[in-house]
């Protein structure tokens, strides 16, 4: 024992497969694909086989929790590191399916020869040269197998290789047999700790330094729970995410039997003809969205405390709490994955302009939205018909001003205490009064859009912006913006780089600002070539009293007009050489700072 945080154990590998048997031990991760190479399992058979050290498995043990009559329920060990090695051993010596990338079920056998004089050819992964070749034993399992008899194998491998010293093959597969004695190291770490402390544990255990999520804290929690539908709950958010990147992963889905007798397998199978990509929730997105809207918090480490039955006052564990927390986040899954319900959150942010997720790049921001939907829905204060209106207005909001890019947990759970004790109208207004002042939009947003990144949220909501007022692309009347982000069009310079290039302005982040960026359909961009605006703009003008059209299709003075207000392109363009390439870049970020203002206001 040292102190009172985690316990030092030893226990063989045949011990450790005897409890993930018996259920004692849970491994979180065994509905999710096995990520180790083949050839990584055959490397640790063969390190177990020649005693060498295999690193630590951390288990952390549930909480033994107060039951309704009085008793205490024992809690299990989740294994939170370790899981891959585990899941090898349970493949090559238990014989167990794994789950390869496709969520299909194989076996990962290991072949092993007794006779070789090279150390490093023992073992191997089996392939159809192993099952040939009579000195090789196909596949270890067999040997730890319950009802193996070894001198009747010694027997038959000898009938097999008669030059075989007997004695030898029965020294070499004693010592195979031996793997099942092996050590290993097993750091159990006490139900009491928080989560702050298991993380913080973990990291500093875990050579690679590599921190558990929230998610996988609380996916772990749900793997062990076998009695409050846990378990089931688990797979669902496994199976929903992975539907919504892939489909076609449906066909494979349907042979669980267990799911598909569940409540759950109904509700999502609308995916299987899903391929819209704007809102392809991870496991920790969709957690944190089922637990947001339910319990109006917005730390993911409070759901594992829940979870485990920990009453935040007390501080003891008590079964009633477990039970309470199952049912309210078995309501929030099942709202989250409810087609209607998706189908309209997806809507709302399309229609607001995000129609490709190309401009989204804050996923806690979606998942705000998403818990915002949700929350809506139960609120009397605001009718079903204007949610999908307001929804759209907090997510262009807290897209522009970052809002769940620092500290975004501690952000959400503010937000939502707010809302809970203002309502959410009241919150919304003391919001856009601080955060959207008038010089936010005249000084702060120009100067967001001072920025060479594409990426940019100023940057992606001007085009949202263009998207949702149905904005023509620049030259082109009726080949929308929305038609070049999500069908075929690129990003094109408005002072041509070359033209810029040629003429001194050589710093990258100088001519790839991107108020000099606009979408442009390609044969346009061919006819711009490197011309400056002054050049190709006039050659514009001129066309639409000579009607011979040069560049897209605007033929009158009036549709150019309305072309470059749309386009946010100042009416001095006709003018600009490159001495003016500067003013032009701070007039068009105003006038798309103002484009970008009358579009939020009037969502």
């Amino acid at each position: 024992m040292t102190g009172e945080k985690f316990t030092l154990m030893q226990y063989s590998v045949h011990a450790i497969l005897g409890l993930i048997d018996a259920e004692d031990f849970v491994i979180p991760e065994i509905q999710r694909p096995f990520v180790w190479k083949r050839s990584q399992v055959r490397d640790l058979i063969d390190s177990l086989y020649n005693g060498y050290p295999t690193g630590y498995i951390i288990t952390w043990k549930n909480p033994d929790v107060k039951t309704k009559d009085g008793g205490k329920a024992n809690g299990k060990k989740v294994l939170i590191d370790g899981q891959q090695r585990v899941t090898a051993l349970m493949a090559a010596i238990s014989g167990k399916e794994v789950l390869d990338d496709d969520f299909n079920k194989e076996r990962i056998k290991i072949a092993f020869n007794p006779l070789t004089e090279d150390e490093t050819k023992r073992f191997a992964v089996q392939d159809a040269s192993h099952l040939k070749d009579k000195k090789w034993i196909p596949d270890i399992s067999v040997l730890f197998s319950a009802g193996f008899k070894q001198r009747a194998f010694e027997n038959e491998y000898a009938k097999n290789n008669p030059d075989v010293d007997l004695d030898e093959l029965s020294e070499t597969l004693t010592k195979l047999k031996s793997i099942a004695n092996r050590q290993i190291g097993v750091i159990e770490l006490d139900a009491t700790l928080d989560i702050d402390e298991v993380t913080e544990i973990f990291i500093r255990i875990n050579s690679k330094g590599t921190a558990l999520s929230q998610s996988d804290f609380v996916m772990s929690k749900m793997a062990a729970d076998s009695v409050h539908n846990g378990s089931l709950m688990r797979k669902t958010v496994d199976y929903f995410c992975h539907l919504a990147v892939k489909p076609d992963f449906y066909a494979h889905l349907v042979n669980d039997n267990e799911f598909q007798d569940s409540k759950y397998a109904d509700k999502i199978k609308w995916l299987a003809n899903d391929y819209d990509d704007i809102y392809d929730p991870d496991y920790g997105d969709m957690l944190r969205v089922s637990f947001m809207h339910q319990f109006r918090r917005g730390k993911l480490a409070d759901l594992v405390s829940l979870l485990s039955g920990r009453d935040f006052i007390t501080k003891e564990f008590r079964d009633d709490i477990v039970e309470e927390s199952y049912k309210k986040l078995d309501g929030g899954i099942m709202n989250f994955i409810n087609k209607y319900n998706f189908a309209q959150f997806i809507m709302a942010i399309k229609g607001a302009g995000f129609v490709s997720s190309k401009l989204l790049n804050s996923r806690m921001t979606l998942d705000f939205a998403y818990t915002l939907y949700l929350m809506l829905l139960d609120d009397p204060e605001i009718p079903n018909a204007q949610i999908k209106r307001y929804v759209q207005k907090w997510f262009v909001l807290s897209t522009l001003t970052s809002r769940y890019i620092g500290s975004p947990e501690t952000q959400m759970d503010r937000d939502m205490r707010n809302i809970g004790e203002k309502g959410f109208l009241k919150f919304l207004a003391e919001v856009e009064a601080s955060a959207l002042s008038e010089s936010f939009w005249t000084v702060t947003l120009p100067q967001y859009l001072e920025t060479s990144s594409i990426n940019s949220p100023a940057f992606n909501t001007f085009l949202a912006a263009q998207i949702n007022r149905n904005c023509n692309s620049l030259l082109m009347k009726g080949t929308k913006i929305s038609d070049l982000i999500t069908i075929s069009g690129d990003v094109h310079h408005i002072f041509p780089k070359a033209y810029l290039k040629k003429n001194g302005v050589t710093a990258k982040t100088k001519y790839n600002q991107v108020a000099n960026y606009i979408y442009l359909d390609t044969q346009v961009n061919k006819a711009i070539s490197d011309d400056a605006p002054a050049t190709y703009f006039t050659k514009v003008k001129e066309q639409c009293v000579t009607k011979d059209i040069v560049f897209g299709n605007i033929s009158t003075e009036e549709m150019l007009a309305e072309n470059l207000k749309e386009n946010c392109i100042p009416n001095n363009i006709f003018e600009m050489t490159v001495e003016k390439y500067d003013d032009f870049l701070q007039e068009r970020r105003k006038l798309m700072a103002k484009l970008i203002q009358g579009y939020y206001e009037n969502l």
